[in-house]
């Protein structure tokens, strides 16, 4: 991993691939979720701006505005949710490590691994609805932008569908850690929500793409 001064975002796409397929345990699945998701919502981000200043696209100019703003915070947001998840797996093996010789160390160590886990499972979790944030914002630009750059929006629907899966599944592997059923059981409840939520504006994203037509504009704006 890259030292703690050094975002994932100011390395090269190379230079993040290679420090994925290093040996070292971060960046990870979670990371690597988070940033495909920010691919997404850039998509997102760039569709609208295709759109944005073109006559037969006038009447939707709100809903370009919105998408263009909402996609590229999002890009951002993910991106840092990257190194959220990296960070907050290294706190989780530093727990793993303490000392466990004594009857104190191991409370220590079980209230510190139990910490760790908590953030662990919630960093995830903010990339997932990251990313059905991502998703919405796709589907609103379906037929109200830029016919030509359509089937973007459903490749920014498949990244941030995919990348969902991979940040829900680190949310479910560290609930077991954390000893808090309740705790446990609204997380799964949340990521299963979250993620039938994604799938179902993925599906009418891509249903809308694939007519090749426009639609009405939003109700009550442009």
């Amino acid at each position: 991993m890259p030292s703690a001064a050094v975002r994932f975002r100011d390395l090269t796409l190379a230079g993040f691939v290679d420090e994925l397929a290093s040996s070292e345990p971060v960046p990870g699945g979670g990371s690597a979720s988070a940033v495909a998701a920010s691919l997404g919502a850039g998509l997102v981000a760039m569709v609208a701006a295709l759109s944005i200043d073109r006559p037969k696209y006038a009447d939707y100019a709100a809903t370009h505005a919105a998408a263009r703003a909402t996609g590229q915070a999002l890009a951002d947001r993910l991106l840092s949710l990257a190194d959220e998840d990296s960070a907050a797996y290294a706190v989780f093996a530093a727990a793993l490590k303490m000392a466990k010789e004594t009857e104190a160390e191991q409370a220590a160590r079980k209230t510190a691994l139990r910490a760790a886990a908590r953030t662990a499972a919630a960093v995830p979790l903010a990339c997932v609805e990251a990313c059905r944030e991502v998703v919405a914002a796709a589907e609103s630009l379906a037929g109200r932008s830029n016919l030509n750059a359509s089937s973007d929006l459903s490749v920014a629907c498949l990244l941030a569908s995919a990348a969902a899966r991979g940040a829900g599944a680190n949310v479910l592997v560290n609930l077991p850690a954390v000893g808090d059923d309740a705790f446990a059981r609204l997380m799964q409840s949340r990521v299963e929500q979250l993620l039938n939520e994604i799938e179902g504006l993925s599906r009418a994203t891509q249903a809308i793409v694939a007519t090749g037509e426009l639609r009405p504009p939003v109700a009550g704006g442009a």
